[in-house]
């Protein structure tokens, strides 16, 4: 009993946290509502405690626990690919972005020494 009111604590501070992150503005609220399912599922888990063993008989896993450390393997799993993508995605604007600065800097200087105006070296 003592775990199951530990687990539903964690998964209110979890919750408040993500809450007090997305009112920062530090989190987004794509990534926040996974975190917030995430706590509210955790939270529902410790507070009727055989929920879980009747989502695992339901799946066929003979012990709720290892119906636990496989979904949460597989959500970090999803989570891992799903910032590689994210910074693969920034990878390539950061790219574009140096790119056109470096072709605008080009054309600036092109055009302060056609003008005869200062050019830097």
């Amino acid at each position: 009993m003592t775990a199951n009111v530990l687990a539903a604590v964690a998964a209110v501070v979890v919750f408040a946290f993500i809450l007090w992150l997305l009112r920062r503005g530090v989190l987004k609220e794509k990534y926040a509502v996974l975190w917030l399912f995430v706590s509210v599922v955790a939270a529902v888990l410790a507070i009727v405690p055989g929920a879980a063993r009747w989502v695992a008989t339901a799946v066929g896993v003979e012990i709720p626990a290892n119906l636990l450390f496989f979904v949460t393997i597989v959500l970090l799993v999803l989570v891992s690919v799903q910032l590689s993508y994210e910074l693969s995605r920034q990878d390539a604007k950061i790219r574009r972005l140096a790119e056109e600065s470096a072709l605008i800097e080009e054309r600036l200087r092109r055009l302060e020494g056609r003008d005869g105006g200062p050019s830097s070296p």
